[in-house]
């Protein structure tokens, strides 16, 4: 019996922990944004060590093998959880954590400043601009679902910031995984590889090894 209420209570976690793990550009099932006004809150579940066990942000910085010089933008950064890594997996590079939540923003900035890591810089976007200062070699979204549903001419617009041979990243919740985005903010592979194709991209990479997660890296055509 002790071993059963003990799944179970794990089971709670990690359900609990992959609803809260969407940065503040997903969206809730009704179309309207996630309120995400408490980042101090939010820190507890965006950077657990439980989401680190399933999240494998070492082997995911290591497949997108960035030069030490590379400029990054995280889109829907959230407190940070990539950004700061990303920051100091690039010493030489510079890394923009950007968000639309106010909050979400403002402690991105603290954080950075915290935690003493000076390449990290936080913007505040708008929901159809990541209001990005200068172009980059790389965009990471991980878990922005509300575009993955409805991506419109984001990404098209997006080619714009990317530097010559840029690349945009994309980690979102798998259809069949048992905890994640809820179901209406879910969407197959393929369609995310047919929006990004519509849109000017080319897939370079798939990556298999996120348990909850499918992992694409696209490139300009």
């Amino acid at each position: 019996m002790r071993n059963l209420v003990c799944v179970a209570q794990r089971v709670c976690v990690l359900l609990a922990l992959a609803l809260a793990v969407l940065p503040a550009w997903a969206q809730s099932s009704s179309g309207g944004a996630r309120q995400f006004s408490d980042a101090a809150e939010w820190s507890r579940w965006f950077d657990s060590e439980e989401r680190d066990a399933w999240q494998k942000p070492v082997e995911v910085l290591s497949a997108l093998a960035l030069p030490r010089s590379a400029v990054v933008a995280d889109i829907g950064a959230g407190t940070g959880y990539f950004s700061a890594r990303l920051a100091r997996a690039l010493p030489d590079g510079k890394v923009y954590a950007v968000d639309v939540e106010p909050e979400m923003v403002r402690h991105l900035r603290d954080r950075a400043a915290a935690e003493r890591i000076g390449n990290m810089h936080a913007v505040q976007a708008a929901r159809d601009d990541p209001r990005l200062p200068e172009p980059v070699d790389l965009v990471l979204m991980v878990n922005v679902q509300g575009l993955m549903v409805r991506p419109g001419d984001y990404f098209a617009r997006l080619r714009s910031m990317l530097k010559p041979g840029g690349r945009v990243a994309i980690v979102s919740t798998r259809i069949d995984s048992p905890i994640g985005a809820r179901a209406q903010m879910r969407v197959a592979p393929e369609k995310v590889k047919q929006d990004m194709a519509d849109q000017g991209y080319a897939l370079v990479a798939e990556h298999d090894f996120l348990p909850y997660q499918f992992f694409l890296v696209f490139s300009i055509k």
